[in-house]
């Protein structure tokens, strides 16, 4: 029986590793100045000198690093805060601030490498 249960557990922090470790790549964008001082999904109000970010899975409270496609060394850690992009293609809406230090505001849009570092709860492998 106790074979089982360490067995059990074993395989349920391999998959949760295998799951922290996952990356997407895609298309992000930021969030519009309009949307300053607007409810986000974990209940607090968006402001754009934060490094945050809206995914669509990842749950709130997520850290995760962005990183551009053409330049993998120009990167920004930020938290989940929001749900979105709900504009086809993205993977990622970045906030004002986090779009600056990513080099992307000129540009507004940009190809991006998106990991996850931490999920609450989750105990993240080296």
């Amino acid at each position: 029986m106790k074979s089982h249960i360490i067995s059990g557990i074993f395989m349920l922090c391999f998959f949760l590793c295998q799951k922290a470790k996952a990356q997407e790549q895609g298309v992000a964008s930021y969030y519009a100045d309009s949307f300053n001082g607007q409810m986000m999904a974990n209940g607090a109000v968006y402001d754009p000198d934060e490094l945050t970010c809206a995914h669509p899975t990842a749950p709130l409270g997520s850290i995760m690093k962005i990183a551009r496609k053409d330049n993998p060394d120009q990167s920004v850690i930020v938290r989940v805060v929001d749900r979105g992009p709900y504009v086809k293609g993205r993977i990622v809406d970045l906030s004002k601030r986090a779009a600056k230090e990513l080099g992307i505001l000129h540009m507004g849009i940009a190809d991006v490498v998106v990991g996850l570092i931490k999920s609450p709860g989750v105990i993240i492998c080296p």
